[in-house]
């Protein structure tokens, strides 16, 4: 019987072979879709599942309030950790964990040079609870005493292979490792972890080394309360039955006992569960590693079933439209004895054939799709996956799904036929062919209203880009290089030897020595005061940049009021915004010009020489703040080069040489460090990237509706005009013309797209503008944005069905009229 029902599958396939083609593509584009996605979705939500216990651990965090301001860290301060080990119950681990600054790893190879890897990611001091926290396979060494004694370091498999390439494990017990001049013997090796994670550490340096080595215990701040660092955290697992709120309590009442408090600063500490890292922003993940986010993953998962639906929804319309031709099969087979549920059951394996095949399609295209998307595709996501046992069960419920979906309904419709009117070629009654032509332009307004909302939301979300990368931020963007010095060797003498050689090359315009451009993604903020005679306003946060006199020059800032920045200004005088200085209650910006700023930075009196014209110091999601020039004479506010270059001859190659020509003075100053550079305008479009992926996504996802929808159409299309043949021929005879017919034909077609248009129009426009609340500053919503998306759904429709409709207008009468 099951034999009976794929050989008559197969040869209804073969008598409709356009038709077949339209639902596998339609199929395999929508499958395709969700597959993609669900890598991603389940590569994300899968991020460290794979520990004992998992819900128990908690990492420690610090959330800040300063005068209302809310600040997020996910460290602690020094002592908290010894703190909480001695004084709160109900936990069963405290892991401390410190991580260096990428150190430059050397290890000694005997008698032969030994062997360097700079700036190591991921290197960490820690204690053996972390490996009672976590689990890790120990291949050489013992988890009890590997980190219980000073100078000892437990490595990853990975970075013991990197280190002590052709030796065993057993062999790389007690070889030396030196981070930067901290010497360490290797005690230990883990297998490192192959599941996805966050916890990519690959060096575990012993924690009472902190107390022995005089460097690290000062970077540790053992004995201050007051500072919190997100390279130092605490990771906790609670015991059974005892609850998040009665430790945060607890730690929180240490916190008080031993912190003074600070005017206008609040501090708390939180417990933070692991499932939650891999996706808050606020925090990070503990390796500084990418951060997912929530809301995106649903929102690609939503894209996937739509376009889905969309595929469904073809082999809905095109199946149902079918009915009237495989009426004289379903009579016959019904005289016969065969039973409703027989029928039901020949027309979902057909459904189920159709799926399977689209399936087997999607996952051979799948490689190449992934590497299409490899822009905004984590690393880790990747063909391999598809070997997965967990997706063959997705994928065994897909084509169960999608069968289900896509066929069940057609095969009710097929299969409830009366016999009689069958074998007449009636089987669709009048109501029953009301009901389908309902169901068919239901599902095809659906379909246009899908493909037309992510029409609008591709649309506006490039309109937003363009105007965020090419509006006038306040300052010059093109033709400036940012050069950073290197953080382990920034010295101020051979930063100034590096500045002079940048001043003497020909192709620079002018340079500047400061920290961040006037737009980036690491704001720095402080705090001041100004007493205008009669009240004191407090200033509660205020953006800091610094640079020296050719800060402004550089970027072009407009100066509105009073001087530039001189040498002598480090620790007395500073420019401020004008943002500001309405702020301060002034209207003319000359009248803030001389002012003084009480409590800045909480210690000192600093006066306003200059007033600048205001600029956006963050992406436009963010406001314009408050805002301080500073210079200074300290290197770690110096360690940055931004330099204007003059414009190049057409078709020259003058920055080319510019550059070449830096790379060689930063090798004779910094030999040991890579030379790198970055062009202002290419950090400035980098602040969208996140937009820049979804505009991608969207367009992908925009050009897969149109194509899955259209090719509906199409066979919607070839279906109307073959059963409209004798209408049309009669028509002609009677007079009409080629032009009437077409618009006969293509008129129901247009009222459907001008009806989807009215029902998404309005949910176009709130989703596009809870969409655009993210930004301060924005782009309008520009009534063109819906006139564009549905006149050009309605003539990529009327092109798609046009060839149909003029083939049939355009027919011979005679041939179609002549059986009549």
């Amino acid at each position: 019987m099951i034999r009976n029902y794929f050989k008559v599958a197969f040869r209804n396939f073969g008598r409709h072979k356009l038709f077949t083609l339209i639902n596998v593509v339609g199929l395999s584009i929508g499958i395709s879709a969700a597959l993609v996605i669900y890598l991603l979705v389940h590569y994300d939500f899968t991020f460290d599942k794979f520990h004992k216990n998992g819900e128990r651990i908690y990492r420690v965090v610090t959330n800040f309030s300063f005068s209302g301001t809310p600040g997020y860290n996910p460290g602690v301060c020094g002592p908290l950790p010894w703190a909480v080990k001695n004084q709160v119950t109900g936990l069963q681990q405290i892991a401390p964990i410190f991580r260096l600054s990428q150190p430059n790893v050397t290890v000694p190879n005997g008698n032969r040079p030994a062997s360097r890897f700079k700036i190591q990611d991921n290197v960490i001091v820690a204690d053996g609870e972390y490996f009672k926290l976590f689990q890790y396979k120990w291949l050489a060494g013992s988890a009890a005493s590997a980190l219980s004694a000073p100078y000892n370091v437990v490595l990853t498999s990975s970075q013991a292979e990197k280190y002590f390439p052709g030796i065993s494990y057993e062999q790389v017990l007690g070889r030396t490792v030196v981070y930067d001049t901290l010497k360490a013997t290797v005690s230990g090796i883990v297998q490192t972890i192959t599941q996805n994670t966050d916890f990519t550490f690959h060096d575990f340096i012993s924690f009472p080394t902190a107390f022995s080595n005089p460097s690290l215990k000062q970077q540790l701040r053992l004995q201050n309360w007051g500072g919190t660092s997100p390279e130092y955290q605490l990771f906790v697992k609670l015991a059974p039955q005892v609850t998040t709120a009665s430790i945060a309590r607890q730690i929180n009442d240490i916190e008080r006992k031993n912190n003074k408090p600070r005017p206008g600063v609040t501090e708390a500490f939180a417990l933070q569960p692991l499932a939650d890292i891999h996706f808050n922003a606020a925090y990070g993940t503990f390796d500084g590693g990418r951060v997912a986010d929530k809301t995106t993953l649903y929102e690609l998962s939503g894209i996937a079933l739509f376009l889905l639906l969309l595929g469904c929804i073809n082999f809905i319309n095109l199946t149902t439209a079918q009915s009237a031709q495989r009426a004289k099969e379903i009579g016959i087979r019904k005289t016969m004895g065969g039973n409703r549920q027989q029928l039901i059951f020949q027309f979902l394996s057909e459904t189920f054939l159709i799926t399977l095949v689209s399936v087997i399609i999607s996952v051979a295209i799948t490689p190449a799709a992934l590497n299409l998307f490899a822009s905004f595709i984590p690393q880790g996501v990747d063909a391999n996956l598809l070997f997965q046992p967990n997706l063959i069960l997705f994928l065994f419920l897909l084509v169960t799904v999608v069968s289900l979906a896509s066929g069940f309904y057609p095969a009710l419709v097929l299969s409830g036929s009366k016999p009689v009117s069958a074998i007449k070629n009636q089987a669709g009654e009048s109501g029953r062919k009301t009901r389908n032509a309902m169901l068919r332009k239901s599902l095809t307004v659906a379909q246009f209203a899908i493909a037309q909302f992510f029409i609008m939301a591709t649309i506006l979300v490039s309109k937003q880009i363009y105007y965020a990368v090419h509006k006038d931020m306040g300052f010059r963007k093109d033709a400036i290089l940012i050069i950073n010095s290197p953080w382990k060797n920034r010295q101020e003498n051979l930063n100034r030897v590096f500045l002079n050689k940048l001043k003497a090359m020909p192709q620079v315009d002018l340079v500047s020595m400061g920290r961040s451009a006037p737009a980036s993604d690491d704001p720095e903020s402080t705090e001041g005061a100004y007493k205008d005679g009669k009240k004191e306003i407090k200033i509660e946060d205020l953006g800091e940049k610094f640079g020296d006199e050719n800060y402004i020059k550089v970027y072009h800032i407009k100066l509105l009021a009073g001087r530039n920045l001189l040498p002598g200004d480090t620790s007395k005088a500073f420019l401020i915004n004008n943002t500001l200085a309405k702020q301060l209650g002034f209207k003319d910006p000359h009248e803030a010009v001389g002012k003084m700023i009480s409590n800045f930075n909480g210690d000192k009196d600093m006066r306003i020489v200059g007033v600048v014209a205001d600029f956006n110091q963050e992406s436009i999601h963010a406001a314009i703040e408050p805002l301080a020039i500073l210079t200074s004479t300290n290197f770690y506010f110096n360690g940055t080069f931004h330099i204007a270059l003059k414009p190049q001859t057409p078709g020259g190659n003058e920055w080319k040489t510019a550059i070449a020509s830096m790379g060689k003075a930063w090798k004779e100053i910094y030999p040991d460090d890579d030379f790198e550079y970055q062009f202002f305008d290419q950090s400035i479009a980098q602040l969208y990237a996140n937009e820049q992926r979804t505009s991608s996504l969207l367009s992908w996802a925009t050009g897969l509706s149109i194509l899955i929808s259209c090719l509906g159409l199409l066979g919607l299309a070839i279906y109307t005009t073959s059963q409209r043949t004798k209408e049309i021929g009669v028509r002609k005879v009677l007079g009409a013309t080629v032009s009437q017919i077409v618009v006969l034909l293509s008129t129901e077609m247009a009222w459907l797209i001008v009806l989807a248009f009215v029902i998404i129009s309005p949910v176009g426009w709130w989703a596009m503008n809870k969409w655009m609340q993210s930004f301060a500053d924005k782009t309008a919503i520009s009534w063109w944005i819906f006139a564009l998306s549905g006149g050009g759904m309605l003539l990529m429709a009327l092109f798609t069905s046009g060839f149909q409709t003029i083939k049939a207008a355009l027919a011979n009468p005679v041939k179609s009229l002549r059986s009549e």
